[in-house]
């Protein structure tokens, strides 16, 4: 059924999503309820077509760009774009986006990405942005370091081990290389944080919509990587110990929904993976739920440093792969109603 896109509210500053500011929650609360009265929204639990939106990722750490893993992808401003369009469609289309459900990256100063756990034969810590292939770490090129086996609860002969076998094991998993972060995401800190418009705009949809968003935590397990919100990177130690488990409950919330779309940073890797594991997930389900997946390719970026790695074709062929698969792929400013296999009833 046609529906008319709602008009973006006055609050919204495009100019301002590239910027740290705090939200005026019971202002915007206010706003909420009155856009909701004059446009008879109704509350997401009336839904028959039920939509989750899932944002990965959308941090200052990400999208900010002065902050540290700022994803630019190679017109500069991807994070910036990507948002001000998020806000745009996430505003359009509040009244028929059931639940909002952020990932949120978590990181402390002791992680097997971050410099400090591994040293050199000199003593000194990899820079960001070094790549730890498995072959560097059997050579010894890099090696655990022994000053944080304590605050971790093991002994460096475990950590030692472990190091070549997380390596070994992304490298037989088809994984990137364990890539060493520049300090990022840091729990309790002001990069950690939604960025400030699209946290309004979320805010916004809870109250107008009475839809308490599901927001997801990861990536603080200190032996793993965990780009997909839906599973790390490693769950089993060197002895087959679990050190992780996926996200199985939050897997379980997806496959319900009538209708999934993804959108969030980076395109080239948490983006890729949460899709990836998605898509896995599905494969020993049923194919055909693929179809209820979509992908907001402008809403995305890749990672790319300038003169050091540039993930974009990386992600690219992700995302085809993705739509061979029986995804969607679409562009925010696709009216909704044209997306196939979306359904809207009459308010």
């Amino acid at each position: 059924m046609a529906r008319d896109e709602l008009p973006i509210p006055a609050h919204f500053d495009a100019d301002k999503v590239g910027q740290v500011w705090r939200v005026p929650y019971q202002e915007r609360a206010e706003d909420g309820r009155k856009w909701a009265k004059q446009y008879k929204i109704h509350a997401a639990s009336r839904d028959k077509f039920r939509i989750c939106l899932l944002l990965v990722d959308v941090q200052n750490t990400f999208c900010i760009p002065e902050f540290e893993l700022y994803v630019g992808g190679r017109s500069g401003t991807g994070a910036i774009d990507d948002n001000r369009r998020l806000c745009e469609f996430m505003y359009h289309n509040l009244d028929v986006i059931t639940q909002i459900c952020p990932t949120m990256d978590s990181h402390q100063s002791v992680q097997i990405f971050h410099s400090i756990f591994l040293v050199n034969d000199k003593g000194e810590h990899p820079a960001p942005f070094t790549l730890i292939p498995a072959e560097d770490v059997q050579k010894g090129v890099w090696r655990f370091n022994p000053e944080v086996a304590e605050c971790l609860n093991i002994d460096e002969d475990y950590g030692r081990k472990f190091l070549d076998y997380y390596t070994r094991k992304l490298k037989e998993g088809g994984k990137y290389d364990l890539t060493i972060w520049p300090y990022h995401a840091m729990l309790g800190g002001i990069g950690h944080a939604l960025v400030s418009a699209v946290e309004e705009a979320v805010f916004f949809h809870s109250i107008a919509r009475y839809s308490m968003p599901g927001f997801q935590v990861k990536g603080s397990n200190p032996f793993t990587e965990n780009y997909s919100v839906l599973s790390p990177e490693v769950l089993e130690d060197v002895e087959g110990n679990q050190i992780a488990e996926k996200n199985t409950s939050f897997i379980q919330a997806l496959l319900e929904f009538d209708a999934v779309i993804i959108a969030g940073q980076a395109k080239s890797h948490c983006v890729a993976w949460t899709i990836q594991d998605l898509l896995s997930e599905i494969g020993t389900a049923d194919d055909k739920l693929a179809e209820k997946v979509y992908l907001l390719e402008d809403c995305t970026s890749p990672v790319v440093i300038p003169g050091v790695v540039d993930y974009t074709d990386e992600a690219n062929a992700a995302f085809q792969r993705f739509a061979d698969a029986g995804m969607h792929v679409y562009r925010s400013t696709d009216p909704l109603e044209s997306w196939s296999g979306m359904v809207f009833d009459p308010q």
